[in-house]
């Protein structure tokens, strides 16, 4: 019993300061992490037609995403899941102490497996690793980023 009570001893001393040297490569690497949500009411961009709303797509989404969308059946949802995706982006971005970055500064398009790929048009993004998830429903889009700086 005695045994046991001192290899539980040695086991926690040695897990805690396992848990002591993982925490700090933990914290060291969550400072290169950056996490980003957002959710959209789709009917928001069900009028992409109006003017005041087309002036708005012009505005805040790239040409390529435009018509990405536009070329849809249903529009709105892939409008707002991309809305969703630039301000999850902007949200991730601005943890990392990144300056701000402007909405058509990011271009979100699918590649050739339908995966969300993140291009953003500014100097301060080089080394940035982003994953972007976006999805739908009838009513809602939501957009979840991770960022990573690479070193």
């Amino acid at each position: 019993m005695q045994i046991m009570q001192f290899m539980g001893a040695g086991i926690d001393n040695y897990l805690y300061r396992l848990q002591g040297a993982t925490g700090q490569i933990l914290e060291n690497l969550m400072q290169d992490i950056g996490i980003g949500t957002d959710i959209e009411e789709i009917r928001r961009f069900e009028n992409f037609r109006d003017r005041a709303v087309a002036a708005f797509l012009e505005k805040n989404f790239t040409r390529e995403e435009r018509e990405y969308c536009l070329s849809k059946d249903a529009p709105a949802p892939h409008l707002a899941a991309r809305f969703a995706g630039k301000e999850a982006i902007i949200k991730a971005i601005s943890s990392l102490n990144i300056p701000r970055i402007f909405y058509p500064d990011i271009e979100i398009l699918n590649n050739e497996r339908g995966v969300p790929c993140v291009r953003i048009n500014t100097e301060h993004c080089e080394k940035l690793c982003i994953k972007l998830s976006l999805s739908h429903s009838s009513g809602m889009a939501l957009a979840f980023c991770i960022i990573i700086r690479e070193v």
